[in-house]
């Protein structure tokens, strides 16, 4: 039996795939280093492509952080869904906020990037997706009566951007983590209570 070569349509759509992954890590680097007004042909140079396979993919700074921002957004959401299944509640809350802060960390300047975006129609609603996500891990610690019931998962949330924010150039102390294992004790402390 010998082998058929792939279509060339196939493989132009296989190296169109690569080149975008190509670029949105190198934007992730980038961004990460110089913010999201970082220069957009050192993106390309970085991911080994030109400035104009880069605006095919992204014809503008705001496509390729609404690009990158959905999906850091969907692995995010992605690993609250797979915690749902989790044996502990508690753990797979604590483990998700965890996940958050170091989200909210990395992406604090994207967000407010995109914000002008999201009102002129982007199609990405970063807060309910966040929102959904924290929503089913705590409504499942709260049924089994480990979480406190006054708690919202907006409340956590807001906790934790909290925390990014007020610990936004504090690399190394641990206080990020600190922080956040106070609010997780939090959502525990006052079970009953109902306000």
């Amino acid at each position: 039996m010998t082998d058929t070569p792939a279509p060339a349509g196939h493989a132009r759509r296989t190296d169109a795939r690569a080149n975008r992954e190509r670029l949105l890590a190198a934007a992730a680097e980038v961004f990460a280093e110089a913010g999201p007004g970082a220069s957009l042909n050192e993106i390309a140079r970085r991911a080994g492509v030109g400035p104009g396979t880069l605006y095919r993919h992204f014809p503008n700074r705001p496509a390729l952080l609404t690009a990158l921002l959905r999906d850091r957004i969907e692995t995010l959401c992605a690993r609250a869904e797979a915690l749902r299944a989790a044996d502990s509640p508690d753990d797979a809350l604590a483990e998700w906020l965890g996940a958050f802060l170091t989200h909210a960390r990395v992406n604090q300047g994207m967000g407010g990037a995109l914000l002008v975006e999201e009102a002129a129609g982007s199609g990405l609603d970063c807060h309910r997706l966040i929102l959904d996500a924290a929503t089913g891990l705590l409504a499942r610690a709260q049924r089994h009566g480990s979480a406190r019931a006054d708690l919202t998962a907006e409340d956590l949330l807001q906790l934790v951007v909290g925390i990014a924010l007020s610990t936004a150039r504090d690399e190394h102390s641990g206080q990020p983590d600190r922080l956040l294992a106070l609010v997780v004790d939090a959502v525990h402390a006052g079970r009953g209570h109902r306000g």
